[in-house]
């Protein structure tokens, strides 16, 4: 099989030259693109210097469409907005779409499922596999332990993190809730502050940090009158993501078209 093309958007962000760089250090896959917003000061440079790997002769560019006529996928760390967008892409195309933006609602999770008809999309909260390994801890243990246990979500992130709780704190939240059989929505509890009364029994709390350069650091503890057990994941580097989003879109590229998460990567359920 020929090289997997990969066009990387966001190319000249950290996460984006952190997927530039471990598309070009897989093997069967390069860079096909590297793309940028129409005001990036990034327009016209080359993908592999910024990424600090030499010359790739990859010129970053806004030409999306054009671009993805020339490549087998695209690896998307950006805003909802963007990425709903890139998803008529390349659902048009039929290409590979992995997806690491966070901070999604239901009715734009229900758009990229009508692009997965066409389009093998990828989508998850966090691509590493320490956390989706994390993740199926969490449900195993959430279905072992009874509501005595009390279950909350604590994470820390950078302090440029732009939505809250994470995208992996909600992947862990859901794990949880869906080892207790319950609907994270209803059992949710986001914020506090005041006077909030007694803590519910079978709420699934999140806490949130944010600040200097911390890459993410998630906890889940259930917590019971007489014991407490946490299970934690540390990041410690921003490429350990851009591995798992390359791992997903060469796993995802003799997939039939549809949604598919790193646990079907993973091989963990």
């Amino acid at each position: 099989m020929s090289e997997m093309r990969i066009a990387v958007v966001g190319a000249g962000g950290r996460m984006g030259r952190a997927l530039v760089k471990a598309v070009s250090e897989a093997p069967d896959m390069v860079v096909g693109a590297a793309i940028e917003r129409e005001s990036s000061p990034f327009l016209g440079s080359d993908a592999g210097e910024l990424a600090g790997l030499g010359h790739l002769n990859v010129p970053v560019t806004s030409d999306l469409p054009t671009a993805l006529q020339q490549v087998d996928g695209l690896i998307d760390f950006t805003s909802p907005e963007a990425t709903l967008a890139f998803a008529k892409l390349t659902a048009h195309y039929g290409l590979v779409h992995i997806i690491g933006t966070t901070g999604m609602t239901a009715e734009q999770n229900n758009e990229l499922m009508a692009a997965a008809t066409s389009a093998r999309i990828v989508k998850s909260g966090n691509m590493s596999l320490g956390v989706n390994l994390l993740a199926s801890l969490v449900k195993k243990a959430a279905a072992a332990l009874d509501e005595e246990f009390d279950i909350e979500v604590l994470e820390m992130h950078h302090r440029h993190k732009v939505d809250a709780p994470s995208g992996t704190a909600h992947l862990l939240g859901e794990a949880a809730a869906q080892g207790r059989e319950v609907e994270l929505e209803q059992k949710a509890v986001r914020s506090r502050d005041g006077i909030t009364g007694e803590r519910k029994q079978g709420d699934i709390g999140f806490a949130t940090l944010r600040g200097g350069s911390v890459i993410g650091e998630h906890t889940v503890m259930f917590a019971s009158e007489s014991e407490r057990i946490e299970l934690t994941h540390k990041a410690s580097d921003r490429q350990l993501f851009a591995r798992g989003a390359v791992k997903a879109a060469l796993w995802a590229r003799d997939k039939a078209p549809g949604m598919y998460t790193m646990t079907d990567v993973l091989g963990l359920d």
